[in-house]
């Protein structure tokens, strides 16, 4: 097999790109590679249609281009393959790649092979984004070198060559990311875990395999090295044995030696010597309780890295919501729209039930499925929420689930589209309520990643009437069904 370390020349290389994607990563891999002088060909299951965003931001370039299907030769014959994150590292595809001698790569590898910058790394099941940006945000008042990114859709690879030593790096990871990463032993200087619930059991088949490959962030770190992990959640909290790594913790409720917690409506933390105030609970302008943890990670790991008290509460107190999670679109006629297309667990679909009084939120739900159980959000569905308006393929998934766990079935819409889904919501909602689109479920059965279903959501909101004829409807239809 070839090896391609940082440093030695790709020019004349054969280089494939396996997968371009839409949220940036192929794009980065595909310039970077361009920029290295080497032979490019871009390959990828979907139609030059589905990908139009992604070929724009190739425009111009020398780039052969395969779509629609894979070719073996392409495969066969490269020097060096770069594959989507996405792509199953078993995929005969690779493995032909594999055996023909190539050098096999990620783009994510490919930044971690090169970054020379202070890397702090979050991963989760759940609000992983969030605490990501928040450090970065932080981060970036004390540090205006800092940058963020990871799979949040921008590549750092066309420009990690030009990352000065020290540099702060924030990056989230996913499992697939972390999948390539685990067996080149590369490590973060700061992990953060912020949960591990069941996730894309569709790719990684059992909860147990899901959590080795979030493992990997942690699995390699030395003894200088930091780890932030949420001591409320039991998964995380059975990784600290499996780390050299110095670690700290996270709480909403208990005071801890070593870590960040809640106490009395205040944010403490004992990161680096005695229990000391950060910043009042209540200037956090973030929803949910999930948020708050998430403001803890964010704290941990920044103290970790130096940053003093009042730059970090000045940046966690003017932090606006990440796009696409529970982020207030619009109030129509009394009633709050939520865009929460992000979120595509069932537990974080259980986040922003919890964001909400009891019995005051529409929650839209339902989309691709990832082979995840629904039966905690039937639960938390029937404890919290006024109406399910379903869509998508587990559209009838989560109706079970919702009617086992006692919630009434004619306080149940199926819509089948986010259209219709939007319709009705607005139909039924009174003033005073909200309506969230926190559809516990990947977008791939209708859309073609949640930012698409999300944007396609806010368009929806924004072209809905100010007509307070539709608050009485609500009422007579939410009365009739009670």
């Amino acid at each position: 097999m070839k090896h391609y370390e940082p440093g030695r020349t790709w020019k004349g290389a054969r280089v494939t790109v396996m997968g371009l994607g839409l949220f940036g990563g192929g794009v980065g891999a595909a310039r970077f590679a361009v920029q290295q002088d080497a032979k490019v060909t871009v390959t990828d299951l979907r139609s030059a249609e589905q990908l139009t965003e992604s070929l724009d931001a190739l425009n111009g370039l020398p780039i052969r281009y395969v779509l629609g299907r894979h070719e073996e030769a392409d495969f066969e014959g490269a020097d060096i393959v770069i594959a989507s994150p996405a792509v199953p590292v078993q995929s005969p595809f690779l493995a032909r790649a594999r055996d023909a001698g190539a050098h096999l790569t990620t783009e994510i590898l490919l930044v971690a092979e090169r970054c020379r910058g202070n890397v702090i790394a979050v991963t989760g099941s759940n609000g992983k984004t969030t605490t990501t940006s928040l450090i970065g945000a932080i981060l970036s008042i004390h540090d205006a070198r800092t940058v963020t990114g990871g799979n949040l859709g921008k590549s750092l690879l066309e420009t990690v060559d030009q990352i000065a030593p020290g540099t702060p790096v924030v990056l989230e990871l996913s499992s697939f990311q972390l999948e390539w990463l685990g067996p080149v032993h590369w490590y973060p200087h700061v992990a953060v875990i912020t949960n591990l619930t069941p996730n894309h059991l569709d790719r990684h088949g059992t909860f147990a395999s899901y959590v080795e490959a979030k493992r990997q962030i942690v699995a390699y770190q030395p003894a200088e090295a930091h780890a932030v992990l949420n001591a409320r959640d039991e998964n995380v909290r059975a990784l600290r044995s499996m780390t050299s790594a110095r670690v700290h913790w996270f709480d909403s409720a208990n005071a801890l030696q070593d870590g960040t917690w809640l106490a009395e409506g205040n944010v403490v933390s004992s990161i680096g010597g005695p229990a000391h105030y950060v910043m009042p609970a209540s200037e956090v302008p973030l929803p949910g309780a999930h948020n708050l943890e998430n403001v803890l990670a964010a704290v941990a790991a920044t103290e970790i890295m130096g940053v003093p008290v009042p730059a970090i509460r000045s940046a966690v107190s003017s932090f606006r919501p990440v796009e696409h999670r529970l982020e207030l679109v619009r109030t129509v006629n009394g009633v709050r729209y939520f865009n929460d297309s992000i979120a595509t667990t069932p537990e974080s679909a259980i986040c922003a039930l919890r964001a909400f009084p009891e019995k005051t939120l529409l929650l839209i739900a339902g989309g691709y499925d990832k082979k995840t159980p629904f039966d905690s959000l039937g639960a938390e569905i029937a404890k919290r929420a006024t109406a399910l308006i379903t869509v998508g393929a587990t559209s009838d998934k989560i109706r079970k689930e919702a009617v086992r766990a006692g919630f009434p079935e004619e306080r149940i819409f199926p819509a089948g589209t986010l259209e219709k889904a939007v319709q009705t919501a607005f139909s039924l909602a009174q003033p005073g309520q909200a309506v969230s689109l926190s559809p516990a479920c990947a977008s791939y059965d209708q859309f073609r990643n949640f930012e698409e279903r999300g944007r396609m959501f806010k368009r929806l909101v924004l072209e809905l009437p100010e007509n307070p004829g539709s608050e009485r409807d609500g009422r007579d239809k939410m009365n009739n069904s009670s």
